[in-house]
């Protein structure tokens, strides 16, 4: 066989030429770009197994994370689970959507299994918990493979006020697969770069404010930030228990709403939120509202002001009023120009009280997370905070400190201070937020890009965002739609009809896609394994990963650890 060139980040190329021959040959099924019900109906064709698919995501794991650092530890026992998965389908084809679908977890999320749950920290490097985190009982309940944990910001961007949001210690600086230089958000980017570059389907992210949908609107992918307690905080790593809410990132809005449908309901673990949010979960699910003509009767608002400042002088607002014209045209109203009381208080952390009462919170989540692991090489978040003194190489603590941490470290509970601050926000909700949606009988708020996000989430508010363009330079944005509590039904209607309308996602292109790996043309001999190509071409490039391999060369485990 020919040798061809090709670029670094069209290793991708390569592996459908050589280790996936045999998947082509047999499926017509265009994996990149697959949805959760593409993928289902291919494995009920016998078309497709999970052991197939788990090995194409591994190809792209191996051949993209080394340059966009999304993904920071594949499962060792990932391919265990695909074989059994195919198995329960021989026994029987009617399954769960989710039977055999491959799922990356952000790594604040446990898993009673090989895997780590570290808050991208090595603080918590070989800490072992007691049970996997509910949400993730709940995808294996429905069949679900876990693929592995997604990189995030460090300690969800709470270490620092220097440190980058697309970084931590053990996985290194991300990067935005659209634009090199672009911001891939945070804290759930890794979530939400590996969806965007098909190294898996499905992922779970967490938000506090603006985690899910920053990163999904920067990744060209569908972020839904669900009303807290929809979904059980339960094993997951907290900041704020008022705020944190578990969610889905995927590439369309249904595969969202499947996965969003398998991990909702109550847990005693959490019980007031779960408890009080169990009362908006519908009967049937969510899946009943994928609806192409859910735009029909709906009234929609929008506040320009101050959310469309930083868009001045780009093609972004001229894209956006097309989309407007998109919402009309498919049957909804849109009320233009409106405001939210207060705006320029809740969007100030400080003057809104969000800083005080969330470095308070962190502090009691963290130790109580840390308390009840089985064995954690630190407990509590004075050691945590004394862990990246005595490791200043590993967590770069000269460079980027610790300020944050070191605040919460403070705090002393929620005193009068943190009890005012919580009262302040509730306030604000209700007099801005609230008020806005019920005065102008208003079924969702529609905004541009992310800026809305704390506006939502100091009141625990739903949002979903639906990629909505590129800019000049292509980056992407998305058109967020956010409601009040419970309010998922009409959310999931509007986005859909709205997705389903516009179809503006792009995967990224791997011509354009920026890599610094190397900007030469590269020989790749198609008939070697993908396993040698990828590792001789970083070992030319000067670029070490940690990995073990199992004897078909697929990656065993793969865990990139970069301190530099």
């Amino acid at each position: 066989m020919g040798r061809v060139k090709f670029c670094v980040a069209l290793i991708s190329f390569a592996v459908l030429s050589s280790g996936l021959v045999s998947l082509n040959e047999c499926c017509e099924l265009r994996i990149n770009e697959a949805s959760i019900e593409d993928i289902h109906e291919a494995f009920k064709r016998k078309e497709l197994t999970s052991s197939q698919l788990v090995d194409y995501y591994l190809h792209r794991i191996e051949a993209f994370n080394p340059i966009l650092r999304a993904v920071l530890e594949v499962n060792p026992d990932v391919r265990d689970q695909a074989e059994q998965a195919d198995r329960e389908r021989e026994e029987d084809q009617e399954r769960p959507l989710l039977h055999g679908i491959p799922v990356l977890l952000k790594d604040s999320i446990n898993t009673k299994d090989k895997l780590n749950t570290t808050a991208g920290s090595y603080a918590l490097l070989g800490a072992k918990v007691a049970r996997d985190a509910h949400v993730v009982a709940r995808l294996r309940d429905a069949g679900a493979i876990i693929l592995g944990k997604a990189t995030l910001s460090e300690w969800y961007g709470t270490r620092s006020t220097t440190m980058p949001l697309g970084w931590c210690a053990r996985g290194g600086l991300a990067k935005n697969p659209y634009v090199e230089l672009g911001s891939p958000c945070g804290s759930s980017f890794g979530s939400a770069i590996s969806v965007a570059t098909n190294m898996v389907a499905v992922s779970l992210g967490t938000e506090t404010d603006g985690s899910i949908i920053c990163p999904a609107d920067h990744n060209s992918v569908v972020g839904l930030k669900p009303t807290v307690g929809l979904t059980s905080r339960a094993g997951v790593i907290q900041i704020s228990p008022r705020q944190d809410s578990i969610g889905p990132i995927c590439r369309t809005v249904s595969d969202a709403v499947h996965v969003l449908d398998a991990i909702v309901g109550f847990d005693p673990r959490d019980y007031e939120a779960t408890k009080s949010a169990a009362k908006f979960i519908p009967s049937g699910g969510y899946k009943q509202f994928l609806n192409k003509e859910g735009l029909k009767g709906k009234k929609l608002g929008v506040v320009r002001n101050p959310f469309f400042d930083p868009c001045k002088g780009s093609n972004v607002i001229s894209i956006f009023e097309h989309h407007l014209n998109v919402l009309r045209q498919r049957g909804a109203t849109v009320v233009d120009n409106l405001e939210i009381e207060n705006l320029s208080t809740i969007l100030d952390p400080f003057q809104s009280g969000e800083t005080t009462a969330v470095l308070a919170e962190f502090k009691l989540s963290i130790n109580k997370y840390l308390q009840e692991l089985i064995h954690s090489p630190v407990r509590s978040l004075a050691e945590i905070i004394e862990f990246n003194i005595k490791n200043p190489y590993l967590e770069r603590t000269n460079e980027y400190g610790q300020d944050l941490l070191l605040a919460s470290e403070m705090t002393n509970g929620i005193g009068k201070g943190e009890i005012e601050a919580i009262k302040l926000m509730e306030q604000l909700s209700q007099k801005g937020f609230e008020k806005l949606m019920k005065e102008n009988e208003l079924d969702a708020l529609v905004t541009l890009g992310v800026n809305a996000s704390t506006v939502l989430a100091i009141g625990g508010y739903p949002a979903i965002t639906v990629p909505g363009g590129y800019d000049r330079n292509g980056m992407p944005f998305g058109i967020l739609f956010g409601g009040l509590k419970g309010t998922e039904p009409k959310l999931i209607e509007i986005a859909y009809d709205f997705e389903q309308a516009t179809l503006a996602r792009k995967p990224p292109n791997p011509y354009s896609m920026q890599c610094q790996l190397s900007n030469r043309n590269v020989i790749v001999d198609r008939e070697r394994p993908i396993q040698s190509i990828v590792h001789s071409i970083l070992e030319a490039n000067n670029i070490r990963i940690v990995s073990q391999h199992s004897s078909q060369h697929f990656p065993k485990h793969y865990m990139q650890n970069t301190a530099q």
